[in-house]
């Protein structure tokens, strides 16, 4: 349930101070004596009781006038924005308040139109658009109520000869006065519609501004995981890759070192070379991580160089075949040389194979890279959760491909990469 609108929180604190200079101007109009005809005569302030003064409760009647005023005034401190049923009974209020005030209240009869253009912008603030239709034509119905029995009061009132040079000038004089009270409450409801309207789309501006920066915050934080992730990749992917190639090295120097030193002298310059390589890595890494690992090369020169330095690290030779038949975007390259790196350092750590073969070929708009060892192989159940299978799957995933793994213990491994081109055209 909406909370009433209170002065505090009026949604347009200077429509309610405009509100309350009308109601200012229009008691000191009614306080003030209106000038008097020629010959001192003073106009006549039409009312029920100017009428009929002999009536018991018109002793009382303009008292109630002011009071009606006064409660109508501190009224739009507090409109209400709940149910129906509590908007219907205060607007009746408000029109019972104003009828008090332009039939029995004397001077402040002359008020009573002024206090439907306020009822009118009241109205809007509470009420949907039809209930704002409904309450302009009853106050537009009210005043010409009213002022047609202003008129009829007038006539009963006056001498014969005075009914007579009015009732001409009546006629023109209520038509203008109700043309023009007419337009002024439609120009005020066009134009509390408007800022209503302008409010509204502000109010959901603000909201989808809100809703557009979480979505930027969530999207920011999802591009500073992919991010990190992708560090995280590219840090495992080169640097692990160059580790283990060292610690194969150092551990054979460590063996040869007591029976044949000259030899381990040589796996220890090896270690050497792959540790600067590694701390080459490490400072590109840093940096932002080069985009571009191949360095300018051919995809093709990228896997024979992979190939070469696992036959001199492990002394095995992949067997490797390559057929492309047109140029790969550079995010392929880059992915299918980082999968091809990751599966020969899994081979390296874990399998033990004596075989290894790798196949990149196109066919029908579709890469495909099949790599395949005859090492021990392992469970698919209870061997999938490492970070060098995540990577290679993910890097697949990134580019619209599928990643397969094939393996079981004593069987080798099989990994298969399927990428479809025609979705990066």
């Amino acid at each position: 349930m909406s909370r009433p609108i209170q002065i505090k929180k009026h949604p347009f604190p200077s429509l309610l101070y405009l509100e309350w200079t009308l109601l200012a101007i229009a008691a000191l109009t009614a306080v003030i004596p209106p000038p008097l005809r020629p010959f001192g005569h003073k106009p006549p302030e039409l009312s029920i009781c100017s009428v009929f003064p002999d009536l018991s409760v018109c002793s009382i009647l303009p008292q109630l006038s002011i009071y009606s005023l006064i409660i109508f005034a501190l009224m739009g401190l507090r409109l209400p924005r709940s149910n129906q049923i509590t908007k219907v009974i205060y607007t009746a209020i408000e029109i019972l308040l104003i009828l008090t005030t332009g039939l029995f209240g004397e001077r402040f009869a002359r008020l009573f139109p002024v206090l439907y253009i306020i009822l009118v912008t009241r109205s809007c603030l509470i009420f949907q658009l039809p209930g704002r239709l409904f309450i302009t034509t009853l106050s537009f119905t009210l005043f010409l109520v009213t002022t047609q029995l202003k008129y009829q009061l007038f006539n009963f009132q006056a001498s014969p000869q005075a009914q007579a040079q009015v009732q001409e000038r009546s006629r023109f004089f209520s038509l203008n006065w109700s043309l023009t009270f007419g337009l002024s409450l439609v120009f005020v409801l066009l134009m509390m519609n408007a800022v209503l309207s302008e409010r509204h789309s502000r109010e959901k501006l603000a909201i989808a501004n809100e809703k557009l920066r979480q979505y930027a915050m969530r999207i920011e934080n999802q591009a500073t995981l992919e991010e990190r992730n992708r560090i995280a990749r590219e840090i495992h992917d080169s640097l692990g890759h160059s580790l283990t190639a060292l610690n194969l090295q150092l551990e054979t120097a460590l063996k040869l070192w007591q029976s044949n030193p000259i030899r381990a002298e040589t796996f220890l310059a090896t270690a050497k070379e792959l540790g600067s390589k590694a701390l080459k890595d490490v400072r590109q890494s840093v940096s932002t991580m080069r985009s571009n690992p191949l360095q300018e090369q051919s995809l093709e020169l990228a896997i024979a160089s992979l190939s070469e330095n696992f036959h001199r690290f492990n002394g095995i030779l992949p067997i490797y075949q390559i057929n492309l038949e047109y140029s790969l975007p550079p995010e392929i390259n880059t992915a299918i040389y980082r999968i091809t790196q990751e599966s020969l350092t899994n081979i390296s750590k874990y399998a033990y194979a004596t075989e290894i073969k790798l196949e990149l070929t196109t066919i029908r708009e579709n890469l495909r890279l099949i790599i395949q060892d005859n090492g021990r192989g392992f469970d698919l159940r209870q061997n999938t959760t490492g970070f060098g299978l995540h990577s290679m799957r993910d890097r697949t995933l990134a580019i619209g491909g599928e990643f397969n793994i094939n393996s079981a213990p004593g069987s080798g491994c099989k990994i298969t990469v399927d990428i479809p081109l025609t979705r990066l055209t």
